[in-house]
């Protein structure tokens, strides 16, 4: 579902747009009654070739997720080392207070913290003050902040942080079956288990990952041998608040402004609206020709069905899941799926 609301650089996402027999406009999207043979040459979509690697899981990415998905959920009671002092490389929880003059500074407190001894994630001499303090117990550290420190009331200032060690991470060979009971996930109380669990999630995230991959080529493809002419512009436009939108959140992501994020492609965020848009809507109708063209259509009945079944996955109701959308553009997703799906099965996919 989250698919349907992301349409930057993704040729298959979903913002179908028309009109019903007249000049499809922003609040008036309905491809299904759009005239898109008029604007589309079609080439041979019937025998399609693409070559996109398959999905794999790697093994360091699964041991390194395995390993984080356990450490979640040791505690000190349970699978928490505590029998042994703090070395380097060790990843400890800890809680800690930093003073200067006896008062404590701003950001220099935190509870149940965890930190790799050797990373550098603290001002020098706070890791290596830890080397050798048992779990369990209490230290005075008494530092000095480096003198380009970004917080000028702090820089080259003495404070002293005082900290508590309550337990050392395990590490994978350490792993147990009591921490992994306490997951609470159906089916899964061994590490083996957990171990299955983790390759299942990779997996299913690789084969989605290469099924978004082989509908990319399949539309670079299909783009690259058909024709579409120039379509309205106001149907072109009508994209651009959705195309602007996840422009600013993939900004976001990067913590730029959607004008930089945009720069780094080497556009301005106008042209980037403009050139994605319209990709878009030469997506979307090229999409809808075929459906035309193979007599692929999405019922009421069934659109209504799916909708439900989204629903119910999200726990919400139809009206909730669709917020500023309406059926049609949802319908507009289902079918483009089906159009996908029909091409996926007649295109064939080799190997690199």
């Amino acid at each position: 579902m989250k698919k349907l609301w992301n349409v930057i650089g993704v040729l298959l996402s979903v913002c179908l747009l028309a009109g019903c027999g007249q000049e499809p406009t922003a609040t008036n999207r309905n491809l299904k009654d759009m005239e898109v043979d008029q604007y589309v040459t079609l080439g041979d979509y019937s025998n399609l070739s693409v070559t996109v690697a398959p999905a794999t899981v790697d093994e360091a990415q699964w041991d390194e997720l395995l390993l984080a998905v356990y450490q979640s959920y040791v505690t000190k009671e349970n699978g928490g080392v505590t029998n042994r002092p703090v070395e380097m490389g060790d990843t400890v929880i800890i809680d800690y207070v930093g003073k200067k003059d006896g008062v404590a500074f701003e950001g220099g407190t935190a509870s149940g913290a965890d930190l790799t001894i050797g990373s550098g994630g603290f001002i020098e001499g706070f890791e290596d003050g830890l080397v050798g303090v048992m779990p369990g117990s209490t230290v005075d550290l008494n530092l000095t902040f480096p003198e380009n420190y970004r917080n000028t009331d702090l820089a080259g200032q003495g404070v002293v942080f005082t900290v508590t060690v309550h337990y050392i991470l395990p590490t994978a060979d350490l792993m147990e079956d009591s921490v992994v009971a306490a997951l609470g996930v159906p089916d899964v109380s061994t590490v083996e288990e957990l171990r299955q669990y983790v390759y299942n999630y990779l997996l299913e995230g690789a084969e989605a990952n290469y099924r978004y991959n082989v509908q990319n080529a399949i539309m670079e493809q299909l783009l690259g041998q058909s024709v579409v002419g120039e379509l309205p512009q106001s149907f072109v436009d009508s994209y651009n608040e959705g195309i602007y939108n996840s422009l600013a959140a993939s900004a976001m992501n990067y913590g730029i402004d959607p004008g930089t994020y945009a720069g780094m492609m080497g556009m301005s965020s106008e042209d980037y609206v403009s050139h994605y848009s319209r990709l878009q809507a030469n997506q979307d109708v090229l999409l809808q020709a075929i459906a035309n063209q193979e007599n692929l259509k999405v019922s009421d009945e069934e659109l209504q069905a799916k909708l439900e079944e989204e629903a119910a996955a999200a726990n919400t109701t139809v009206e909730t899941l669709l917020g500023n959308y309406d059926r049609e553009e949802y319908r507009n997703y289902v079918m483009s799926e089906r159009v996908m799906d029909f091409l996926m099965e007649h295109t064939q996919v080799t190997a690199p």
